[in-house]
């Protein structure tokens, strides 16, 4: 990450609409109230041959004693040490600020380059009002408007000369481990914690975090995509446009990942939402584990957890075969075996099992209990084989496939999953005609 562009700027100038334009998707939440955007937001945009990473931040308050605000401020100084190019947003309509006079103080420290962008400039009028910045004493300014594109090709032309172009790589697929669930249940202390730095804000308030939050992990010796999500609530509970377009987030990240852990607050058990968030993981059929967070504030007797993991299966249901691991982000209790058991599963998803092995061992099963003849035929499976697919499937060829029920069909999946390794992660069997 060698080309990185940092957009900082007071609150409410139109950073996340730039870092959109500059990424070339709408990636970062946008919204007319102040104070969206609050950890670090990363993405990749290109110009003339030249990629570059792109960080979004938090609108910069100097001084503010309000929580999120501090927070963000740390978020913010981070970025700007990571940094080889500084956007430095100001809104051409509002003019100069003393917010802005503010920063520009903190920016003068940085012996990086900083490119003051006066966004908003969609008329000529506003253009000509661009000049009241150079009062910053920062250098060359440039009017944008970063909602339809005017002037940023000027800017990028002035960005990426300080780059040089890289080399086009191929790079091997990194697993993607979303970290999913409720609001306030640890899911960015987890993800601080495995980092060992404040990626994500944290806070008691329910929500704080708000985009998918992306980071490299490596851990046993390979190399992840770590996806640090927005709480997801019932969508009758979900009222705010910024938490609806979080949740929106927070979903498309389950969708692009490899394995979701789910973290379940312990000190309220397993609730609907939560076997919903795993229902919603197994339909996109990505491996789950299920991390009860928060276990050292539970008062605990003789043989708590094994009684709370059954109660737990129970409700599972079919997704029993999903591991359920007891920790403490707090106390750092077994938290690494969370992540342990999310490399194994991701093993599991990507293993490709012999087609002899699987005849050898699968037969054995179907002849001690052959699927129940149809209409006084016998049903003969012949032979069963891994498809090359995404995820596990097994094509089972047999003479009437249309007419194995569905209790034999989960008979062998169950045999599959005793002799194979599978926990974790949804398989399925498809019967054709040989």
């Amino acid at each position: 990450m060698a080309n990185i562009v940092a957009i900082v700027g007071r609150p409410n100038v139109g950073k996340s609409t730039l870092y959109n334009r500059l990424v070339g998707k709408r990636d970062a939440i946008m919204d007319d109230h102040s104070g969206v955007t609050r950890d670090r937001h990363y993405g990749t945009g290109e110009w003339t041959d030249k990629r570059f990473t792109v960080i979004d931040t938090g609108g910069y308050v100097h001084g503010s004693d309000d929580i999120f605000e501090g927070a963000i401020r740390s978020q913010v100084e981070m970025a700007l040490e990571e940094a080889s190019v500084i956007l430095f947003v100001v809104d051409i309509y509002d003019g100069l600020t003393g917010l802005d006079n503010d920063f520009a103080k903190v920016l003068r420290r940085s012996k990086k380059p900083v490119y003051v962008v006066c966004n908003k400039a969609d008329t000529t009028e506003r253009v000509q009002m661009a000049g009241d910045f150079y009062a910053l004493g920062m250098g060359d300014v440039y009017p944008v408007s970063a909602s339809n594109g005017y002037g940023t090709g000027e800017l990028l032309d002035a960005v990426t000369s300080h780059f040089e172009p890289e080399p086009e790589v191929e790079e091997d697929h990194i697993p993607k481990i979303a970290i999913v669930g409720r609001p306030n249940a640890g899911k960015s202390s987890l993800v601080n914690l495995l980092l060992n730095k404040e990626r994500s804000i944290v806070t008691d308030i329910a929500g704080t975090t708000r985009d998918t939050v992306d980071s490299h992990y490596t851990a046993f010796g390979k190399d992840f995509v770590l996806v640090d999500t927005a709480g997801i609530r019932k969508k009758s509970k979900v009222h705010e446009d910024i938490e609806f377009y979080s949740v929106l987030r927070a979903l498309r990240a389950i969708e692009d990942s490899d394995i979701c852990i789910v973290v379940v607050d312990a000190t309220r058990g397993l609730e609907a939402q939560d076997i919903n968030i795993v229902n919603l993981a197994q339909k996109n059929k990505k491996g789950v584990v299920i991390m009860m967070n928060k276990w050292d504030l539970v008062e605990k007797e003789t043989n708590t957890a094994r009684n709370v993991e059954k109660d737990i299966r129970d409700r599972l249901g079919s997704f029993s075969y999903i591991p359920i691991i007891f920790t403490s982000v707090l106390t750092k209790q077994r938290v690494l075996r969370v992540m342990e058991k999310a490399v194994e599963i991701y093993e599991n998803k990507v293993t490709k099992i012999s087609t002899s092995k699987l005849n050898e061992v699968m037969q054995k099963e179907i002849e001690r209990y052959p699927p129940p003849a149809y209409r006084g035929k016998y049903i003969k499976i012949k032979y069963i084989t891994q498809l090359p697919t995404h995820n596990p499937t097994f094509a089972f060829f047999c003479n009437f496939p249309k007419h194995i029920k569905d209790p034999y069909k989960r008979f062998l999946e169950n045999k599959m999953r005793e002799h194979f390794p599978f926990e974790g992660i949804p398989i399925k069997l498809v019967f054709r005609d040989k």
